[in-house]
């Protein structure tokens, strides 16, 4: 029977991601059926099912809290404001606008989780596209590429890499020693190829600058409050898990979510209604569906058997372990979102370790508060990097390429799966290997 469970929900997983890929059917809908499937063949209960599902419960509060707080204030058109600003900033070039989302997006993923960061500035990319006269889904798809790359450059800057970093104990300042180089490495790689990566865009100029439209703020009182809102969540991001009683990200998110909802109603402005009947639930829907399917791999034993497989492969070989592992969950982080595969991978990676007698058993505690053995360090380090890289490939290989499409649909445009593969394979291919540079470079000589 469990060999059966096994290969029901590995054959689910296979056929979801080959549907993803092939756009035969919507990314939420195939996600949301794999699910079910899992869960009416007994792979799962419903209990299951919401048990997973609750495990990330902060990526899922994170992203709604945001989301609120930016369509709340949409009726006062800073967003449509803050994008003429931009066009002008730019000189109406192409080159400087490209440029000025590597420069505006960068500094903010070091400080936020780069979902978060996309659902801030991406309502910003379909206006200034429209001023300029170019498409703005290329330009959505280089804020994600900013964002996943930029996210390495701190501890918190990315899910994924926090997920890693807590579960080795790593801290603020010794991630900035000894990752950061790299996270700005994949930034200057991804500037350095931008005239090939975009053209059309790079070479675009807009002479006359003077016929753009000039939007007015709308409520700026409103806004005024809104932006106390938005300086209060932001404020918590960063210093609210050091607080003697800690506050989640997803926990000022809420409550800036709340506030905001509050503050719309009350100054009728919009209604509740409205608002909440804008959200991207499509996205919410697609990123529970998924942390279901890991759940139905990591249930019936096939990632737990995959540490044993490693063992048998990479032995003790950390050189070439590092490397493979950086490879292995780049390409696989392309076609698994990489939240809920690092997840997965953490518990596989610890096992491994233990397994083949380089860290001792007490890593294995969920509680373990100690420093693991330097030697298999570059393992994590290297998985960190792929997790993050590995998810510009593909449309579904980070929450922040989920999370602008969503915008993107949003906005009357959908990005499909081979547009975006067309830009993420030689950013992704790009990225991994300088990546793999610096590892050796840098841990592993």
């Amino acid at each position: 029977m469990e060999n059966v469970q096994a290969a029901i929900a590995a054959i689910t997983f296979i056929g979801v991601i080959f549907l993803v890929m092939t756009e035969w059917i919507h990314l939420t809908i195939v996600a949301f059926l794999g699910a079910m499937i899992l869960i009416f063949t007994h792979v799962m209960t419903l209990n299951n099912a919401i048990e997973y599902i609750g495990r990330s419960h902060g990526t899922l509060g994170l992203f709604f809290g945001v989301m609120v707080i930016v369509r709340a204030f949409e009726p006062t058109k800073v967003f449509d404001y803050m994008a003429t600003k931009m066009v002008i900033l730019a000189k109406g070039k192409g080159k400087n606008l490209l440029l000025g989302i590597v420069a505006i997006t960068t500094p903010i993923c070091a400080v936020l989780p780069n979902a978060t960061t996309v659902m801030l500035l991406a309502p910003l990319i379909p206006p200034i596209a429209e001023e300029v006269g170019v498409d703005f889904v290329p330009l959505l798809i280089l804020m994600v590429f900013v964002a996943n790359s930029s996210g390495l450059l701190t501890v918190v800057g990315d899910p994924a890499t926090f997920i890693v970093g807590d579960a080795i104990n790593m801290s603020f300042g010794d991630y900035l020693a000894q990752l950061s180089l790299g996270g700005a490495i994949s930034v200057v790689v991804l500037v350095s190829i931008l005239p090939w990566l975009f053209p059309e865009i790079w070479r675009k100029r807009l002479d006359d600058l003077e016929h753009l439209p000039h939007p007015q703020i709308n409520h700026p009182r409103v806004l005024a409050v809104g932006g106390l809102i938005i300086a209060f969540v932001l404020t918590f991001f960063v210093i609210g898990e050091s607080l003697p009683v800690p506050i989640a990200p997803a926990g000022a998110a809420l409550l800036g979510a709340a506030l905001a909802m509050l503050l719309a109603h009350h100054s009728k402005i919009d209604s509740v209604n409205n608002i909440l009947r804008d959200l991207d639930w499509s996205t919410l829907l697609f990123f529970m569906s998924f942390f279901v399917l890991i759940g139905g791999l990591e249930k019936t034993g096939i990632i737990a058997n995959l540490s044993g497989f490693l063992g048998v492969i990479l032995g003790k070989n950390i050189f070439i372990g590092s490397l493979a592992l950086l490879f292995f969950v780049g390409v696989l982080s392309s076609v698994v979102p990489n939240i809920p595969l690092v997840v997965a991978m953490v518990p596989l990676l610890k096992q491994y370790v233990v397994n083949v007698g380089l860290a001792p058993t007490e890593v294995l505690n969920p509680d373990f508060a100690g420093q693991f053995p330097v030697e298999v360090l570059p393992l994590f380090y290297a998985m960190m990097y792929g997790a993050n890289l590995g998810g510009n490939g593909t449309l579904i290989g980070a929450s922040s390429n989920v999370v602008a499409a969503g915008i993107s649909e949003q906005h009357g445009r959908r990005i499909s799966f081979q547009t975006f593969l067309r830009y993420g394979i030689p950013v992704m291919v790009l990225q991994l290997v300088t990546a793999a540079i610096y590892v050796i470079i840098r841990f592993l000589i």
